[in-house]
């Protein structure tokens, strides 16, 4: 791919990616671009991000300065009975595996996309808001056309897009869910977003959008008020760095989880001699899950419970605690999605965004669905309704860079719930250990190790595999699927030529500016 003269982007949907690189193309920095990607992928990518969701923003500016931006959920500020509630479970069928949801008003967290979007362009980015807002605007009002990877989610995701009137008029306006090649047409978030443009992004906290949001859940089970809206803060955090081999990796810090189990399975594989293995050989594939598993094991010996404790990530990661694991080696769908990019600045931008499964409820009149953070098992690991009220939520989601001399030399993330740490793992194993392009680092099979079962990806020798008892149990993938992530990643050479890849397993595209 020859080197553009404004920069690149990788994301999960063409026209995500081509917001993004217009915006470059326009003038604007990384930042404008990733800002004006999420909320093109709340139009192209809808059933996975919503302005009525939450995400990061892992940022590197050509100054040398790192931020997270963290603007994921927040838990409501009290709780109420489970009977006052409207809190339901639905099941997700992927074939291969089944995933349980639950949705309602009472699933919905406290949003927090909007405020980090706007937090972020105002603090990095360099054009007019308004400016920035253009691409999803026309992009909503105009339309997309459902491609094969939709139309596969939206059926999986059915039992929520058809729960409410104002989900079946976006996602099933003739009465059956839109199919391939038909198109998504959301006018009112066009509408939306022209009035917050006017009025001022902090209307959806605090004027007519909150209101009705605020209404519904009184009146019908959920647990937002107006004071768990107004009082909504974005915070900035100092990125968890680690080294793995000669290179600097950035990600996201606690209370999210995702970024400090990724660096505690790359602590492990740093005792493993890679480079001397075969690709996808039994033996790498011992290494790989046998890191996972213990992963799991470190996570479940006490880190989940001391998230919010001071200095976590330090003690998680410190040798001695690593090493107490490694002396052991022997020698899920996720509604997220990830846009990277990086601009011929030098400024990197890596945000993962997701509305879970969403919750099925659409504030009347904006076309927005509301997250189901409540509700999604992973998000809830003491079980639901038993969150700390006034919390931020802890996340698998973990945009990461590698910096290489304090450049940016690959900037990445992905969707895919559990699947986000171990998707990101492997990528990262690949091109840093087997030296491969990002092209190729991204589309090679993937494996996943979780409570006893080993998921594979066609393309692994299942007898040799088999033979070394890698797993009490496999589940050995027909096709690569959604459900082992979908990894978005752009690099830039040190000759300064910049290389993208959008994940196929979730219709990943690249655009270049």
């Amino acid at each position: 791919m020859s080197q553009p003269s404004r920069g690149i982007v990788a994301a999960g949907h063409t026209q995500t990616a081509e917001a993004a690189a217009d915006i470059l193309r326009a003038g604007g920095n990384a930042f404008d671009a990733a800002v004006a990607g999420v909320l093109a992928a709340c139009v192209a990518e809808s059933v996975l991000t919503s302005a009525a969701g939450g995400g990061f923003l892992l940022a590197h500016t050509h100054r040398g300065e790192n931020t997270l931006f963290d603007f994921f959920s927040q838990t409501p500020q009290r709780r109420l009975p489970g009977s006052a509630l409207d809190f339901y479970p639905i099941e997700a069928n992927f074939g291969d595996t089944v995933q349980e949801f639950h949705i309602g008003l009472g699933s919905m967290a406290v949003p927090g996309c909007v405020a980090g979007l706007v937090t972020v362009q105002r603090r990095l980015g360099r054009l007019p808001f308004k400016e920035v807002l253009a691409p999803a605007i026309h992009l909503a009002r105009q339309g997309v056309s459902v491609n094969p990877f939709f139309a596969y989610v939206y059926q999986l995701l059915r039992p929520i897009l058809t729960a409410t009137p104002e989900s079946r008029a976006i996602y099933a306006p003739q009465g059956n869910l839109l199919k391939v090649g038909e198109t998504l047409r959301m006018p009112n978030f066009a509408n939306t977003l022209e009035y917050l443009a006017a009025a001022g992004p902090n209307d959806f906290y605090r004027g007519a959008i909150a209101a009705q949001l605020t209404q519904d859940c009184a009146e019908r089970g959920g647990y937002l008020t107006s004071a768990d809206l107004q009082q909504y803060q974005v915070i900035e955090r100092q990125p968890l760095s680690i080294c793995y081999r000669d290179s600097t990796l950035l990600t996201n810090p606690p209370p999210s989880s995702g970024g400090a189990l990724i660096a505690f399975s790359l602590a492990l594989l740093g005792e493993c001699n890679l480079a001397e293995l075969s690709h996808s050989e039994a033996a790498h594939l011992c290494c790989l899950s046998q890191a996972m598993q213990l992963t799991n094991q470190a996570r479940r010996d006490g880190y989940d419970t001391q998230l919010y404790d001071a200095g976590v990530a330090e003690q998680f990661l410190s040798p001695t605690h690593v090493q107490a694991y490694r002396q052991q080696l022997a020698g899920k769908l996720g509604s997220t999605t990830h846009i990277s990019v990086i601009d011929a600045e030098g400024n990197a931008a890596s945000a993962t965004t997701s509305n879970g499964e969403g919750s099925s409820y659409v504030i009347p009149g904006t076309d927005i669905m509301v997250n189901n953070m409540l509700g999604e098992e992973d998000l809830n690991p003491h079980g639901f309704h038993q969150w700390q009220p006034n919390q931020r939520i802890s996340s698998m989601m973990a945009p990461t860079m590698i910096l290489h001399d304090g450049r940016p030399q690959l900037v990445l993330g992905s969707g895919g719930s559990n699947r986000i740490r171990t998707a990101i793992l492997q990528v990262v194993s690949n091109l840093i250990d087997f030296q491969m392009p990002p092209e190729l680092a991204v589309s090679t099979p993937r494996i996943h190790w979780e409570n006893g079962v080993l998921h594979l990806e066609p393309g692994f020798d299942r007898a040799a595999i088999e033979a070394q008892t890698l797993s009490e149990r496999y589940v050995w993938w027909q096709a690569q699927s959604m459900f082992f992530g979908g990894v978005h990643a752009v690099s830039n050479a040190a000759d300064g030529s910049f290389r993208g890849a959008g994940d196929s397993r979730r219709y990943g595209a690249v655009a270049v500016a």
